[in-house]
């Protein structure tokens, strides 16, 4: 699984000309799931960004989780982040996942997610066309891969 993960003030998902899911402070996901990625890789990414401590304690230093901020998350997939641009100009997503296997993975991660935050996780909605919006507060991004858990 890869993941871009955002530290937001707000963000919000719309499909056709509909607000879907919207949260204030806390975490856009951008989820990538690939053929290989199994529970291991579900659990362990949940438990990372509950645990990232990248909010500002009353010192302005990064050192409360999203849990200690009572923050908000969104997730939305994002086959484009397995896009492999090494030959030519125009990306090929050979290594992202088969619907067949991505939907559930998905669907477990926002599950799992949800009950390490302790609360729901928003979503946008698997294969849409969604137009994402944001504001990134910081800016805070982090690139997150587990098969780079080292």
């Amino acid at each position: 699984m890869r993941t871009v993960i955002q530290r937001v003030a707000h963000a919000s998902v719309t499909i056709n000309n509909e607000v879907k899911s919207s949260i204030q402070q806390g975490y856009l996901v951008l989820l990538g799931c690939c053929n290989e990625d199994t529970e291991d890789d579900i659990q362990w990414l949940s438990k990372k960004i509950v645990g990232l401590r990248v909010f500002d304690d009353e010192m302005g230093v990064m050192n409360k989780s999203i849990l200690d901020v009572g923050g908000d998350i969104l997730v939305v997939s994002q086959f484009t982040l397995w896009a492999s641009y090494k030959k030519g100009n125009r990306p090929s997503y050979l290594r992202a996942g088969s619907h067949e296997i991505t939907i559930p993975l998905y669907e477990r991660f926002v599950s799992v997610l949800s009950e390490h935050l302790g609360k729901p996780v928003q979503t946008g909605e698997f294969g849409a066309e969604m137009k994402v919006e944001l504001l990134n507060d910081g800016p805070v991004t982090i690139c997150m891969d587990t098969k780079n858990k080292e």
